[in-house]
């Protein structure tokens, strides 16, 4: 935790100035990793809730668990274990839908307990679980250098597929149908956008860990949902959205020396709120209009 990172004798963090938390090296690690999880998260998150992958998002972030298990057993960077994991569990949601006998939230509902269920035997066989630990929670004032690169690396490609490909996901996400008679095929489009999202997925472990990263995958976009109803601009409150709550995250986890993946979540969770009561397209102001009819 933030304590223990700053030096053998306790520090009395009140009586540290907030400016001066961007000196420690371990918080501008985790500033940067946490911005770079903000704006990936930010992006899809908006595809995300329009798609009805909400489900999804969970499902894979919950199923990536045995392959960062057995990355930390073969001391592998866990990002190799978990994007594997991701694309397996994909591909396994995938092939039970096409089944046509249950519906597709069961189907994820399967796969991803199942694969989890795996995760937390393989845990119980691991002699040391504080990494893993690490994984399930999110450890943002602990990035290491190789964290940071990873998540840097891994959003950067997520983000040239996204802004590369748009205008296509884009169309898809709203009429699938539309897109096929422009010539684009749903099938690939879909593909391409689940890869996005169980990378994301990975990126988000170090920021929030595996049972808050869905926070990271939803809430962003759903509160830019609550200020517009245009896409386009979206693309751009989500990911700000994202960064401000992460910021604040951060901050607060550093002073109270708390969960850094919880208090992102708290704030985003926060930012919502408001977003539904006083937002363009919130509650309060649909109420207000409804009395002046």
């Amino acid at each position: 935790m933030a304590l223990s990172l700053l030096a053998a004798q306790p520090v009395d963090v009140t009586q540290i100035p907030l400016l001066d938390i961007l000196s420690f090296a371990f918080m501008q690690r985790a500033l940067i990793t946490g911005m770079a999880t903000a704006l990936v998260c930010g992006v899809i998150s908006c595809f995300v809730i329009h798609v009805g992958w909400s489900l999804m998002g969970d499902a894979i972030s919950h199923a990536v668990l045995p392959g960062v298990v057995i990355s930390y057993i073969l001391q592998l960077p866990y990002a190799v274990g978990a994007v594997v994991a991701a694309l397996i569990a994909v591909a396994l949601i995938g092939l039970v839908r096409q089944s046509n006998v249950i519906s597709s939230d069961t189907s994820m509902g399967i796969v991803f307990t199942t694969l989890f269920s795996l995760g937390t035997v393989l845990i119980s066989k691991v002699p040391s679980q504080t990494s893993l630990s690490h994984i399930l929670f999110g450890n943002l004032l602990g990035v290491t250098p190789p964290d940071m690169w990873q998540v840097l690396v891994l959003g950067s490609a997520v983000l040239v597929v996204v802004v590369v490909l748009r205008r296509d996901l884009a169309l898809f996400t709203f009429d699938p149908m539309h897109a096929q008679a422009l010539g684009k095929s749903p099938r690939v489009l879909s593909c391409i956008l689940l890869v996005a999202l169980a990378i994301t997925v990975v990126v988000s472990l170090q920021a929030v860990g595996i049972i808050l990263s869905v926070a990271m995958l939803v809430t962003p976009g759903a509160t830019a949902r609550m200020l517009t109803d245009n896409f386009w601009k979206m693309l751009w409150l989500s990911p700000a959205i994202a960064a401000l709550a992460t910021v604040l995250g951060i901050c607060a986890s550093y002073v109270l020396d708390a969960s850094s993946g919880g208090m992102i979540g708290v704030v985003l969770g926060t930012l919502f709120a408001l977003a539904a009561v006083f937002g363009s397209r919130g509650v309060r102001v649909h109420m207000q209009v409804e009395q002046q009819k």
